[in-house]
């Protein structure tokens, strides 16, 4: 047998990597990537469902980006954004 090609029942190594190993990796992250886009698919219905209630989405969106951050980045930029405004006489 090749020294490069060794097979030793359910570890079948090819040029020393581990060919189950690498298989289930593989298959692991493509359950995660279908997982992710059923996801996708529900928060695509769940937008629907708040735009067909009359809310905006792009504010909705805007909150979720702004409750994900730290309370004192978001007091920053509300203050340069007032500052800002000010300054444009808005």
């Amino acid at each position: 047998m090749d020294s490069d090609v060794m097979s030793n029942g359910d570890d079948a190594a090819v040029g020393g990597i581990a060919a189950d190993r690498l298989r289930s990796i593989i298959e692991r992250v493509e359950r995660l990537e279908e997982e992710r886009k059923a996801l996708a698919g529900d928060i695509k219905d769940i937008f629907s469902e708040a735009k067909s209630a009359g809310f905006d989405v792009k504010v909705i969106r805007q909150i979720i980006r702004i409750r994900k951050q730290e309370p004192a980045e978001v007091e920053e930029q509300e203050t340069l954004l007032d500052i800002y405004r000010r300054a444009l006489g808005m």
